[in-house]
């Protein structure tokens, strides 16, 4: 676990590096022999399942962790996790691509705390889609392709999408298109007292010479930091024509700060997963979870080891080779062993 950045420092006498515990200057005891072969100390991993010659089984009731001695502090543990290749989490948690299980707020919350969220597959395809794409947009760095508007545009547009999507301030450019020359910046202060809903945002947006905006090239702490000092919303990112390029959030900022453990791809958007299955319309699926910005696909099955799934992991690999691919479900090591030929 990677401590908060907030936290203060851990007293140098609590940081401890591997080594025996001493008591005195000598090493702890050790129970002798017998005790140790009666059970009194537990017993490994290994001795229960691998090497139970009497093939008996195990519930969780049937099951007890005993503690042992601890030599080390909890700044000393580390508990991120390597979901895939390409993919390293904080905390290894994962949901599952059950039916119903994660969509949108759980994949989100999963997320922030270091894991990571499975969206499942028992809904339509632009649906399952715009939840990936809800993930993807929760949290991000450099936002770039923001939701532009002209200064023809209305109030009644800048309602709309704050209606739809839950924010309002917005860009203006001279096309209303990202790449567009900037023009101003439309927010919250600028229609609050507006009830005409009809005028158009060139006669009350906030227009780019009282703009703080940030150059094309610009690092993502550098605009941070423009964004703290202006005390604006937002900060947009133009280039050498005054072309607008990106924008950064305040709220992303404050976001950071909250969710130190968040598990986010290099453009510091929230990693998230979708589900689909080994039918041949899933392939459509999966062309669209992937435009929508899925970091990782799961081909979820009751049987992993079949000619249908090795397909379909065959094509993913093949038609999204910078897309993480997991199969399953498998149980014994064969399955596993087909399915990394496939490519997973």
């Amino acid at each position: 676990m990677v401590p908060s950045p907030s936290s203060p420092p851990l007293p140098t006498s609590r940081v401890r590096k591997d080594q025996p515990s001493l008591v005195k200057g000598k090493t702890l005891w050790k129970v002798d022999e017998g005790t140790l072969a009666s059970g009194a100390e537990g017993f490994s991993a290994e001795k229960v399942f691998m090497k139970n010659s009497s093939f008996m089984a195990y519930t969780y009731d049937d099951l007890i962790m005993l503690p042992g001695h601890i030599s080390f502090g909890t700044e000393c543990i580390d508990i991120t996790t390597q979901l895939t290749k390409n993919i390293r989490l904080s905390v290894p948690f994962v949901s599952s691509p059950m039916d119903t299980v994660t969509e949108d707020i759980m994949a989100i919350n999963m997320a922030l705390q270091g894991g990571i969220g499975i969206i499942h597959s028992n809904m339509s395809i632009a649906e399952q889609a715009n939840q990936v794409h809800k993930v993807k947009k929760f949290e991000n760095g450099f936002i770039t392709d923001p939701i532009c508007l002209s200064p023809k545009n209305t109030i009644e547009d800048v309602i709309k999408i704050k209606r739809e999507l839950g924010y309002s301030g917005i860009p203006i450019t001279h096309n209303g298109e990202m790449g567009g020359r900037l023009l101003g910046i439309i927010s919250n202060r600028d229609t609050s007292f507006e009830n005409d809903t009809s005028i158009r945002l060139e006669q009350i947006m906030t227009p780019r010479e009282k703009l703080t905006v940030a150059t094309e090239g610009v690092s993502l702490v550098e605009a941070n930091e423009l964004l703290k000092k202006s005390k604006k919303g937002k900060l947009p990112v133009v280039n050498t024509d005054d072309e607008l390029v990106a924008l950064i959030a305040r709220t992303d900022l404050q976001k950071n700060i909250d969710f130190p453990l968040a598990s986010k791809d290099a453009n510091k958007q929230l990693l998230v997963g979708a589900s689909i299955g080994t039918r041949p319309e899933d392939k459509e699926r999966a062309t669209a979870l992937v435009e929508a910005g899925a970091d990782v696909i799961v081909v979820d099955s009751s049987q992993g080891d079949s000619v249908y799934q090795l397909e379909m992991v065959q094509y993913l690999k093949e038609r999204f080779p910078n897309v993480d691919v997991i199969g399953g479900n498998v149980v014994v090591p064969s399955q596993a062993l087909h399915l990394i030929q496939a490519g997973v």
